[in-house]
């Protein structure tokens, strides 16, 4: 990784970011109904709602922050 552009701890903080992303698309999933006349209130709950979406957000930002983070001056950390 000496020519890579971004120190060893960024691309290890982003893919932190990208597993906590996921993580967050994979706790939105679920909540339907196998049968289309029956109405399933799981879909509103406090997981799909609210957790999944500040995860994804979570993950969004810890990927921004270690890209543009600041690279060690001494070089390789």
């Amino acid at each position: 990784m000496a020519n890579f552009s971004l120190p060893s701890k960024n691309v290890k903080l982003i893919l932190v970011g990208l597993i906590v992303m996921v993580s967050g698309y994979i706790l939105m999933i679920g909540g339907g109904s196998s049968d289309p006349d029956v109405f399933n209130y799981a879909m509103f709950d406090f997981r799909r709602l609210v957790l999944s979406p500040l995860l994804v957000i979570l993950g969004i930002v810890i990927i921004i922050i270690s890209i543009m983070g600041k690279k060690a001056k001494g070089g390789e950390e």
